[in-house]
Parts: C-alpha cells; sequence; structure tokens
C-alpha cells in the first residue's frame, strides 16, 4: 500500500486551513499504523514520499507501501486505494485503513497503493481529486523510469546511447524510482479502489483514466471497486428516506459533508462529484469494468444501484454486491473488520479482482 500523506491537524475544532503549509490530510484524534517493512501475516509496509519538489504547494506526501510475503519471484499488479471518512477526516494509516489494506494485499496478491488525501475543509473540491490524479501520474512516471532504465534502442531508427549515456541516464532514473515498488509491482494492470468518499474519488480518477488513456502508458487502469460510495441525489431516494435518522450516516450529516467540501458557490447534491449519472465528458460505456458493494442499512445504496444499473446497461461488466443487515463501512471500520461479513467481502472483492488482473501465460498468472 502506497500511503500518503503524515501531516497532522492539531485545531481540528476549529478548521483552521492555516495549520500547515503542507496541508491536511489526517485528524489528531485518529490512531495511525506505523509503516512495517518487515512482514507480518504475510504483508510488510513501507513509508514513501513523492514528488517531493510539488509537495510545498499541495501537501506532504508519504505512501506506505503493502507487498504480499514470498512474491520475490514475480511482479504485482498494482491496486490504488482511497479511503473513506466523508471528505472531512479519515487516513491512509489509521488502524482500519492499514487492516483493510493488508487484507486486500494478501488475498489479491497484489502491492496496495493507499491514498492520503488532503481533507476538507481546509481543501475543498478538486483537491482530493486531484490528489488522486497526482498519485496516477506519479504511477505512469515510475513505470517509465523502469522501463527506459531497460532500453538501450528504441524503434526502427534505433536510438543508441554510449556507455557514459547509460550511466548518466542510469544515475538519474535511480534517483527518481521508488525501489520497492519497482522490485514489486507491475502496474500495466491497476485497479482502483474506493471506500465511501474514496469511492467517488476513484471513479473521477477512472474517468480521467479514459480520457488520458493514451498518455498513461505503459498503466493501464483495468477495473475499480466502489465500496459503499458517497453518491447522493437531487431527488430523495428510498434508501435516504427511509435511513434519515439513521445512527452512522444520516440525512443532515451527509449534506453538512458535502457543503464543508464543495465550494459554497458549487453547492448541489447534484454535483457531478457526487452524481456519477449526472451528464459528464466521458459516457458510461466507456468506464472500466466496476464493482459495486452497497450495505442494506445504508442511506446511499439507492444512488450506488443506480450506477451499477446505468454502467450494466451500456455494457458494462458492473457486478453489485447487496450486504444484508450491513451498515456503510461495514467492512472497512476499525471494529467491524473481524465479522464474517467484512472478511467476506474482501474474499468477494479479490474474487472479482483476479478476473482482470490475471495474465494466463505469464508472471501475472493465477
Amino acid at each position: 500500500m502506497v500511503r500518503t500523506g503524515s501531516t497532522k491537524c492539531n485545531r481540528t475544532p476549529e478548521f483552521d486551513s492555516s495549520i500547515n503549509l503542507f496541508g491536511v490530510i489526517s485528524r489528531l484524534d485518529e490512531p495511525a499504523a506505523p509503516a512495517n517493512p518487515s512482514f507480518t501475516e504475510g504483508v510488510a509496509t513501507k513509508d514513501i514520499r513523492i514528488d517531493p519538489f510539488s509537495a510545498l504547494s499541495l501537501h506532504r506526501a508519504s505512501y506506505g507501501g503493502y507487498t504480499p510475503a514470498g512474491k520475490n519471484q514475480r511482479k504485482l499488479p498494482v491496486v490504488i486505494q482511497f479511503h473513506g471518512g466523508a471528505f472531512v477526516s479519515g487516513s491512509n494509516d489509521t488502524i482500519g485503513n492499514d487492516t483493510f489494506c493488508r487484507r486486500i494485499a494478501k488475498l489479491c496478491d497484489v502491492v496496495v497503493i493507499a491514498v492520503g488525501c488532503r481533507l476538507a475543509p481546509e481543501h475543498r473540491y478538486p483537491a482530493s481529486f486531484e490528489d488522486g490524479i497526482k498519485v496516477l501520474n506519479w504511477l505512469v512516471k515510475q513505470a517509465n523510469l523502469v522501463n527506459l532504465g531497460n532500453v538501450r534502442s528504441v524503434g526502427q531508427g534505433e536510438i543508441r546511447r554510449t556507455v557514459a549515456q547509460n550511466r548518466i541516464f542510469d544515475s538519474f532514473a535511480l534517483s527518481s524510482v521508488e525501489p520497492w515498488l519497482a522490485a514489486h509491482g507491475h502496474s500495466t494492470r491497476c485497479v482502483l479502489l474506493g471506500v465511501s468518499c474514496g469511492a467517488n474519488i476513484a471513479d473521477y480518477v477512472a474517468q480521467k483514466a479514459v480520457e488520458a488513456s493514451r498518455f498513461l502508458d505503459p498503466v493501464k487502469v483495468v477495473a475499480q471497486v466502489l465500496l459503499y460510495p458517497f453518491f447522493l441525489r437531487g431527488v430523495p431516494t428510498n434508501s435516504e428516506v427511509k435511513f434519515a435518522n439513521s445512527y452512522l450516516y444520516d440525512k443532515s450529516m451527509c449534506q453538512l459533508a458535502w457543503k464543508l467540501f464543495l465550494p459554497p458557490e458549487e453547492f448541489n447534491v447534484d454535483h457531478p462529484a457526487a452524481n456519477p449519472l449526472v451528464p459528464r465528458k466521458v459516457p458510461l460505456k466507456c468506464m472500466p469494468p466496476t464493482l459495486i458493494i452497497v450495505a442494506d442499512n445504508d442511506i446511499m445504496r439507492d444512488p450506488a444501484i443506480a450506477y451499477s444499473e446505468g454502467l450494466r446497461k451500456v455494457n458494462v461488466d458492473a457486478p453489485l454486491l447487496d450486504y444484508k443487515n450491513a451498515v456503510h463501512e461495514f467492512a472497512t471500520l476499525e471494529f467491524l473488520l473481524q465479522t464474517p461479513q467484512a472478511k467476506a467481502c474482501a474474499e468477494d472483492i479479490a474474487i472479482w479482482v483476479k478476473k482482470y488482473i490475471s495474465l494466463r501465460g505469464n508472471e501475472l498468472s493465477y
């Protein structure tokens, strides 16, 4: 897992945007799980800082990679994960998110890159969405640096470098390449995975990946997994009416989160960030295969179901997994992670994801 962000907010009640010039990406009241490069229960983690030259203007970006044990003989597909928290809380390194990412890394046999996006209201839309794009671009850069470092001639008019040129290039490339990812990651098969509001970010990144696909080579987003996405619609749905006063996420809390996230002049529950079925640049038929997971007792279940149905109508592989007697974030909240439903959900994700990261006949075969 790649974890972006270690900057803590030390004045959460006031939401003071002057707290840290690097950006706010976590809250002090959320215990963090330290990275552990030694394999624990088959998974190792590492914190990595990416693109330090632009971190001053965006946020402090630190990442932790989750890599399954015993996989040194071949490279693994990459999953980019976006945590939940209604855009205003949560982090990639919380105990709950750390445990969930470890579980996904082990079950899916992948390298998980967990992103710590900037939080609202200090950083309103589109800050966290742009962070998602930044991570995808970083992954592309890493893949290309590794590939170029291995190339000695290119194309019909062969470009040959001298020994001296190779040494210069290799020194430059090695200074920029993340060695752990280069050693273990195979980014030609990339899956986006979003939890709650992180699913909104994942879906946005997927759209941008479709728009810019020819510029992302060799990285290819082959699928996305949206766990109980934080979708809303202007017209009240049955689930919104039924669970308007639910104990975890009620209607007033959802609306408050969106008011804190969207700029005041853009607040609208039919905003493209909130409603994936409003007109947009990328048509639904062009979206990657999308697994959508919903909970039976979740105010946001109906908009997610509608999105799944919309994708299937245009022949996108978009299965819907509906978990009965479950609540929002039932598979990712720390105190629910050891329940049978949470474990079954992770296993279901692994079964579906492996359809798209498997390349029969080479190192990604299952």
